[in-house]
């Protein structure tokens, strides 16, 4: 999904135009560039957090020549799923009144009652 359809998204679900729903989207993504400028946490219960996170200087090498370098310290973005977002794997509850599927509703086979196939006699033999 890229921003236009975020945009689209947002619109649609909070009965606003698009020209509005790109303002809030704006809004959001500048205060929180902002404070994380600033040093502050940002936390959305439920769906989870930006902070900013410094890497140190550190002393790399160029892939071309082999020379050692000078890598400058920087500050980046992070963003930390909530527990909503880290259970995307998660199977949906399923309902009481879906019907189920032919394999759920399936009898057992009883294997007790089936007889050894020859393969299963030869491999005792031996």
């Amino acid at each position: 999904m890229n921003k236009t359809e975020l945009v689209a998204k947002i619109a649609e679900g909070a009965e606003l135009t698009k020209v509005q729903a790109e303002k809030v989207l704006d809004i959001f993504i500048a205060s929180t560039t902002a404070a994380l400028k600033a040093g502050d946490k940002v936390a959305i219960i439920g769906f989870g957090a930006f902070s900013a996170v410094t890497r140190k200087a550190r002393t790399g090498r160029n892939p071309q020549t082999g020379k050692a370098l000078q890598i400058a310290e920087k500050t980046n973005g992070k963003f930390t799923p909530g527990k909503a977002l880290k259970d995307l794997t998660a199977k949906p509850v399923k309902s009481k009144s879906a019907k189920p599927t032919k394999l759920e509703s399936a009898k057992p086979i009883k294997l007790e009652s089936a007889k050894p196939t020859k393969l299963k006699s030869a491999i005792k033999k031996k």
